[in-house]
């Protein structure tokens, strides 16, 4: 599989994720822990080099969804704790914390 396509079906599933557990109040537990068991293992085989490219918006994303199941499993949860292995920097202030301006609407 192409690289561009790995990285692609990787950050479609990463914001599904986002977009699942934003604002619900009750998740499928075995299909959340399958889901991001996969996205770690997708993250895990990921180049570095690709990596360094997404890194900081994936901890955004990931990070987001972190603040979502934290309200619901709390902060040592294990799925908290398998999201936080794809995190390298600061997770966002809660939920809500979206990028206002995307890359595609700069100037």
């Amino acid at each position: 599989m192409h690289i561009f396509t790995k990285i692609y079906e990787f950050a479609a599933s990463a914001g599904a994720l986002e977009g699942y557990v934003y604002r619900n109040e009750e998740v499928d537990m075995e299909a959340l822990s399958k889901w991001v068991d996969n996205l770690v293992k997708a993250y895990q085989s990921m180049p570095p080099e690709a990596l360094s490219e997404f890194q900081i918006a994936l901890d955004k994303t990931i990070g987001r969804a972190i603040r979502s199941l934290t309200r619901l499993l709390g902060e040592r949860h294990e799925i908290i704790n398998r999201l936080r292995s794809m995190v390298s920097g600061a997770l966002p202030a809660t939920a809500d914390d979206f990028q206002k301006v995307k890359w595609f609407e700069e100037s």
